[in-house]
């Protein structure tokens, strides 16, 4: 659905993005990420024909841009991170400007459905001058739904709302993935991104570092796997028993174990699926019995930070940074 094939952007001696290749798929919700400054921004503008790339090309559904343009846009719904809005109208009278400019269907009805998505329908007369920086970004994210876009490009979507805000958003989301919509998200809660989107792209400095989903991230940039197991009991003899399975390579006793259990351990170890085998053997020879084992994952936080570090890192090793 969306496409980018070499897409560079220079500003004079500055490279904003360099050599882009991004694919998102049709129906699915892509999470694009990077520090400020890496080039989301620029990459987003170009893709929306409102900056021309210095080198490379963008794709929507399939065309090449800047072929039949008008009718693509039709077919887009963009949220940006800061908005304009016309703070002398009234929300209905906001939504039934653009109902006009998309030509959208039976309006009236459609943005009574927009309006009661976003729990804005009873505020609907209300000035948007007089709106909150949350309710401005729910009558957004209204507008961008009102034609019903095949493609959503989101940057900071739940900006300014309160946790129920960002809740009801989410919720939103996923009802339109669920209907075969395909979105694309920019934002800096990384919890949120890692909760509803299927894959990521992650930036710095102009350049895709990363475009896997979280599984693949996880595989490509963990080197240990940490394992949390609570057990009634912990015999004396266990703790020498698993310093002795290979790739183990260290093993805490937590101080607060985890309700009703007897104690609990950290250890972490290579990855892989025997070392669980392994672990849980140990154990039953030991004389003590499981009561949970837990895998303690890498977040996207915790990758985020990791590719861009490494990264970085690489460039000054190159005279970059």
């Amino acid at each position: 659905m969306i496409v980018t094939e070499g897409l560079t952007k220079r500003f004079g001696t500055l490279t904003a993005v360099d050599n882009l290749n991004l694919h998102v798929e049709k129906g699915e919700i892509f999470g694009f990420l990077g520090p400020n400054g890496a080039g989301k921004t620029t990459t987003i503008m170009m893709i929306l024909g409102l900056l021309q790339p210095t080198a490379g090309r963008v794709r929507l559904f399939g065309k090449l841009l800047p072929e039949d343009y008008f009718g693509i846009k039709r077919r887009l719904g963009v949220l940006s991170e800061y908005q304009y809005m016309y703070d002398e109208m009234t929300a209905l009278e906001y939504l039934q400007f653009f109902a006009r400019l998309y030509a959208v269907e039976h309006p009236n009805q459609r943005i009574q459905e927009v309006l009661e998505r976003v729990r804005l329908r009873d505020r609907q007369q209300e000035l948007v001058g007089g709106y909150s920086k949350g309710m401005k970004q729910k009558l957004g994210l209204a507008r961008v739904l009102l034609h019903d876009p095949e493609i959503l490009i989101l940057d900071e979507p739940t900006n300014s709302l309160d946790p129920y805000g960002v809740r009801e958003v989410r919720d939103i989301l996923m009802e339109e993935h669920e209907r075969g919509r395909t979105l694309l998200i920019s934002s800096h809660l990384l919890s949120e991104v890692e909760r509803i989107c299927g894959r990521v792209g992650i930036m710095n400095k102009g350049r895709l570092l990363a475009e896997a989903t979280m599984d693949e991230l996880r595989q490509r940039l963990s080197q240990e796997m940490e394992l949390r197991v609570d057990l009634d009991q912990l015999p004396a003899s266990l703790i020498p028993a698993l310093q002795q399975i290979p790739g183990v390579s260290s093993i805490d006793v937590s101080e607060q174990p985890s309700a009703g259990a007897g104690a609990t351990l950290i250890i972490k170890a290579k990855p892989g699926s025997e070392r669980r085998t392994q672990v849980a053997r140990a154990i039953a020879e030991a004389g003590a019995l499981v009561l949970g084992m837990q895998t303690v994952e890498m977040s996207l936080e915790e990758a985020f930070v990791t590719i861009t570090e490494n990264n970085i890192s690489l460039l000054a090793e190159e005279g970059v940074a």
